[in-house]
């Protein structure tokens, strides 16, 4: 009776030591690498990408907290530092791991966009617009310069203003592709309230753009905005 006392009482106390978290963690892990990434929501990735960052605590209400502050896995490793570190519980060692996945994301949409001309890869296009700058809190006016066989030469931020204006001006993006040796331009910007509709003012800066590019030989092939919502095209909707 006292050896079966004496290994209950350890099985119970090896019990006690393990964290309750521990299983959890091997369950979440076990089903994204069995099932994939659909098989767990947004709050469940989050709890993956926190797990190496914070190892000795239970991160499923941080992870949740997150989702309740941003709306997104996206919205919440796209959200800058600062804000990030609002919240209760995400120290800089977590917020390094989520701003490393937004990184991540980036460089492989961009890789896309590198591989082969810009104009037969459009949704790859669109994807790299989106995971660049769809959730940025002010807005961002971005130009893929292309050249005559429309592959990308650069990719540049050229005014970032604030949560709804950005000043363009269009002789300065006419006398960057110029310096760039580009034949063909896309803009993009972002809309931080979500909805990607176009502007009035939008509109008129596109077309004052191509007003400028035209005689020099610079294409303007589309004016892409995006949003939380979605994402606009002047071009698809007959604006320029």
């Amino acid at each position: 009776m006292a050896v079966r006392y004496d290994k209950t009482a350890r099985a119970a106390a090896l019990s006690e030591a393990v964290p309750h978290y521990r299983g959890h963690r091997e369950r979440l892990r076990a089903r994204f690498r069995e099932a994939g990434s659909d098989a767990v929501s947004d709050y469940e990735l989050l709890e993956l990408v926190l797990f190496r960052a914070i190892p000795q605590r239970d991160v499923k209400p941080l992870a949740k907290d997150l989702i309740a502050a941003f709306g997104s896995f996206a919205e919440v490793v796209a959200a800058p530092r600062p804000r990030l570190k609002e919240v209760k519980g995400l120290g800089d060692a977590a917020v390094d791991e989520l701003k490393i996945v937004h990184a991540a994301a980036g460089r492989l949409a961009r890789g896309q966009v590198r591989k082969r001309p810009l104009l037969s890869s459009w949704s790859s296009v669109l994807d790299y617009c989106r995971t660049a700058q769809a959730f940025a809190e002010k807005e961002q006016f971005r130009i893929l310069f292309l050249d005559k066989r429309n592959q990308l030469i650069a990719d540049e931020v050229q005014q970032t203003g604030t949560v709804d204006h950005t000043p363009v001006y269009p002789r300065e993006v006419v006398k960057r592709a110029l310096e760039l040796s580009a034949t063909a331009v896309v803009l993009v910007h972002n809309h931080p309230s979500g909805d990607p509709t176009p502007s009035h003012a939008d509109i008129q800066m596109t077309q004052a753009i191509v007003e400028v590019a035209k005689p020099l030989g610079i294409a303007v092939h589309d004016h892409i905005i995006v949003g939380k919502d979605g994402h606009a095209s002047l071009k698809g909707l007959r604006l320029i």
